[in-house]
């Protein structure tokens, strides 16, 4: 780490950087020179700062703060190390880090550290989870009184429509496109494809598979900062909610996983189409968790405003061989290549959540061998008798806080603070109205 900055002198101040449990990146700013004490000895800051609502504020019942004094936890670099932050105008590096008590054990309120005891549990049965992730989001303009598309900085005009693959909507802006995968580059994010989607402005892209949960929760976290300060200084803005425009489709998380053996062999691989039985128990795993984590999938109250039958967005608990109605597809190709996709996700998730949330069902169904139902064929939207998620943020937060499954891949305290926090959250966002949650939300998710 010590020689990244060596390395680039040019580098004036350093920012410090944990993920809270909305997914907001909480820290300090540090003159450059004193970065080798952070390395050394990390920074301090309460624990209940990982516990914040969405506005940044505590949370009032949370027993992190009076009750226990607002103590102080030990915040040291992750194994990431400092990276650019290309969308300031002054030199400038990112150093990731993460939360840990006094004594050195991971602080469970932390998502990161979900994430690493769910991988733990991985590599203790010599498994490895390989993902890649689909992250969709907007480009705006929110310069007026309403959100529109920005004009396209070559032609000066709006499109407004939907534009499903289109290369001229990507043409249409090329310069920031082509700024986002050189700062991709400098700060080693494998993206890959970008694609226009259905929405308004709305765009997709994919970032490459990769071994290492940890990192690809890490590589989500930092595009998601990445293209919103990018946009910035493009003059316009870019959001992850869920849904900023109440006629056109939201915007999702799509993951796709597969697991590996000791050998490195994927265990999903029959050498056919439908994959073998350990799939079959991880999709069971997966969809019996899935009432009681939807809250994870879908943090926000804007989020259930995505979450409507027939709109490109699941809603039923089920699962197919490429069925895109489906909550899990199981996507056709090379049986080597044989994975699960986890629809259900908005791009407003903490990606450490997300990860943590999909994986750790996942073992649960394997390790009890847990067997789901039939494959759907058809429309999931139009068939009867289906289990369905939660329809409301109210009803996922109890059933959240309700369940005996959660409790077997996440820390009870971090489910404890996740509760608080969106009991919070779902108080005071009943003051605001609509135009005022879609600007809370377009900027912070």
């Amino acid at each position: 780490m010590k020689d990244w900055l060596r390395k680039h002198p040019e580098v004036r101040t350093i920012r410090v950087a944990a993920a809270d449990l909305n997914g907001q990146a909480r820290g300090k700013r540090i003159p450059a020179r004193f970065a080798e004490n952070v390395v050394k000895n990390g920074t301090r800051f309460p624990f209940s700062v990982l516990n914040l609502d969405i506005w940044g504020e505590d949370i009032d019942d949370s027993p992190l703060v009076f009750e226990q004094g607002d103590q102080d936890g030990v915040l040291k670099p992750t194994e990431r190390g400092f990276m650019p932050m290309p969308w300031l105008e002054a030199p400038t590096a990112l150093l990731p880090i993460w939360m840990f008590r006094e004594n050195g054990t991971p602080y469970e309120g932390d998502p990161r550290h979900a994430l690493r005891a769910v991988v733990d549990r991985y590599k203790a049965k010599g498994l490895t989870p390989v993902c890649a992730m689909e992250l969709e989001f907007f480009l705006i303009d929110d310069s007026g009184k309403s959100l529109q598309v920005p004009p396209s900085p070559r032609s000066g005009k709006r499109r407004k429509a939907s534009e499903t693959l289109s290369i001229r909507a990507l043409d249409a802006f090329d310069t920031f496109f082509t700024d986002l995968y050189d700062a991709c580059e400098a700060m080693d994010i494998p993206a890959d494809t970008s694609t226009s989607e259905t929405g308004l402005g709305q765009f997709e892209v994919n970032l490459m598979h990769c071994d290492d949960a940890l990192r690809a929760a890490d590589d989500a976290w930092l595009f998601k900062m990445l293209v919103k300060g990018l946009a910035r200084r493009h003059g316009f803005a870019a959001s992850f909610m869920a849904k900023p425009y109440p006629e056109y489709s939201g915007s999702g998380l799509h993951t796709h996983f597969s697991v590996l053996d000791a050998k490195g062999e994927n265990i999903f691989d029959s050498g056919g189409p439908k994959g073998t039985a350990v799939l079959r128990h991880a999709v069971a795993g997966c969809l019996n968790a899935m009432h009681d984590s939807t809250l994870i999938f879908a943090p926000h109250a804007n989020s259930y405003e995505r979450l409507v039958p027939g709109k490109h967005a699941p809603t039923a608990i089920s699962w197919g061989y490429e069925n895109r109605t489906a909550s899990i597809r199981i996507p056709a190709g090379s049986p080597s290549a044989r994975r699960i996709e986890h629809r259900i996700a908005g791009g407003d998730v903490n990606p450490y959540l997300m990860l943590a949330a999909i994986l750790g069902a996942a073992l649960n169904g394997i390790e009890d061998a847990q067997e789901p139902a039939a494959p759907i064929t058809g429309n999931a939207y139009a068939m009867e008798g289906l289990p369905q998620i939660p329809e409301s943020w109210e009803a996922a937060i109890e059933a959240f806080d309700s369940s005996d499954t959660l409790s077997r891949f996440l820390p009870k305290e971090l489910i404890r603070n996740y509760v608080l926090t969106k009991r919070q959250e779902l108080h005071y966002l009943a003051e605001l109205t609509p135009e005022e949650q879609v600007e809370l939300y377009l900027d912070t998710v």
